[in-house]
């Protein structure tokens, strides 16, 4: 199977595509609001792709209630899809993540989650990601992915 290609959009495919929210984050490095964002408290299995590229990013199985009001992940599907970047905006020092081929920005990530799940949260933006149900993996293209559900 030949391996699927991920780009970043240009600029005016990027406004077609994605609402304001969606590309003051991703393209200028928003955060939305917590616990007022699509995926903070959403429970489907299936996987979180970028919103502007589709590069694969996280699956609902390491997903988890962080309380902090965005979608908390211990870790990425594949490590070669992020990308880590030095925020020391907002009088903080903390790890930006990026998707490697959209550049798009997608939260942070921090050195405070599950310990037994490898110490990491993945705080991410709802607006950065799109959900794909375990049942539309095929179907989306990313029946690669399907495996990971299986139990």
């Amino acid at each position: 199977m030949k391996e699927k290609t991920y780009y970043k959009p240009s600029e005016k495919e990027l406004k077609e595509k994605l609402t304001d929210i969606q590309y003051r984050v991703t393209q200028e490095g928003a955060t939305e609001r917590p616990f007022k964002n699509e995926y903070w408290d959403h429970q489907e299995d299936g996987l979180y792709v970028d919103i502007s590229s589709g590069e694969p990013l996280f699956t609902s199985q390491d997903k988890f209630d962080s309380s902090c009001g965005w979608p908390s992940f211990t870790k990425t599907v594949e490590e070669e899809r992020i990308v880590e970047k030095k925020d020391r905006g907002h009088n903080m020092i903390r790890t930006e993540v990026k998707s490697k081929a959209g550049d798009s920005h997608l939260g942070h990530v921090f050195p405070d989650g599950p310990k037994e799940a490898g110490g990491l949260r993945y705080c991410i933006n709802s607006a950065s990601l799109r959900f794909i149900p375990v049942s539309e993996l095929e179907n989306e293209g990313y029946g690669e992915y399907v495996k990971l559900f299986e139990k």
